[in-house]
């Protein structure tokens, strides 16, 4: 609760609880933002004998919100796999927390903390590793896998390029979830996230999120009777629209006070714990 509550120093306080978890970690900072890199207390040599499986959370969160389900469930389910993850001494893997993942009116996405985290990745020669940014995972029972980079992907030049690896990546995601035996499952398009800062410099994230099934209905039935709900859903634009209320409500309480500890359901935390794993076992 405390980490939620207004004022609180998120990035004193995760650095407090990564030293309690006796996980490894190092803090880089790029550009104004700090992220914190979490990886095995393993030699280079040996966590990283292949290209890595990135897991990604932002930290911070939009001013005068709670930020419980965006980012604080991401965070520390997170916070949980890397627990998971050292204990069974698998490799491979690295958690980070972003920072500045949510923009200020009139920023553009080159403002984002992933924007600039992309191209340190790129240099550290992780460009080719499996990024899953967990983003809005604390409410509903179904995991959505996001299909906004295609949308994004009209914008931006060479995207045909970063195609196949969008295909990739998702095909994985997939293949995860259905060896985890997960039924409730939905490919949709999913307002943008540190996706966007990433597919800006040239990196892929894939973007996982939860929503109650009762949502996720809604949320189909919209895209099929309105063609052009899919851009303006990703741009925040149906806000304004007679569209509004078709957005599903976990999404509408996003970066407002509603985003409060009331909404989330911790009774489907399991879901994204085991997806999380999985995801970092399977590279």
């Amino acid at each position: 609760m405390e980490f939620i509550s207004s004022g609180v120093d998120r990035f004193s306080m995760l650095k407090e609880i990564l030293k309690e978890a006796g996980l490894d970690y190092s803090v880089v900072e790029m550009a104004g933002s700090c992220h914190f890199f979490v990886a095995p207390a393993l030699p280079k040599e040996k966590y990283l004998q292949r290209v890595p499986t990135i897991l990604v959370a932002h930290y911070d969160r939009a001013e005068g919100s709670p930020g419980a389900n965006d980012n604080s469930a991401g965070v520390f389910l997170l916070l949980e796999t890397a627990i998971k993850l050292k204990r069974g001494r698998v490799k491979n893997w690295i958690i980070i927390f972003t920072d500045k993942e949510e923009l200020k009116t009139g920023e553009s996405i080159q403002a984002q903390g992933a924007y600039v985290l992309a191209g340190g990745l790129k240099n550290m020669k992780m460009g080719n590793a499996k990024i899953f940014n967990f983003d809005a995972c604390g409410t509903g029972d179904t995991l959505v896998i996001s299909t906004t980079l295609e949308s994004l992907l009209k914008k931006e030049e060479g995207g045909e390029k970063l195609r196949e690896s969008i295909l990739s990546l998702r095909q994985y995601a997939l293949d995860t979830a259905r060896s985890l035996n997960m039924t409730k499952v939905l490919l949709a398009p999913v307002p943008f996230s540190d996706d966007a800062g990433f597919l800006r410099a040239g990196l892929i994230a894939q973007t996982i999120t939860m929503l109650p099934s009762a949502e996720c209905i809604s949320l189909v039935s919209e895209l099929r009777k309105n063609p052009g709900f899919s851009d303006a859903l990703i741009g925040g634009g149906t806000q304004q629209t007679r569209s509004a209320q078709s957005i599903p409500e976990t999404w509408r309480s996003l970066n407002s006070p509603a985003d409060s500890h009331l909404r989330l359901t911790p009774e489907h935390f399991h879901t994204v714990l085991r997806f999380a794993e999985a995801l970092c076992k399977g590279a």
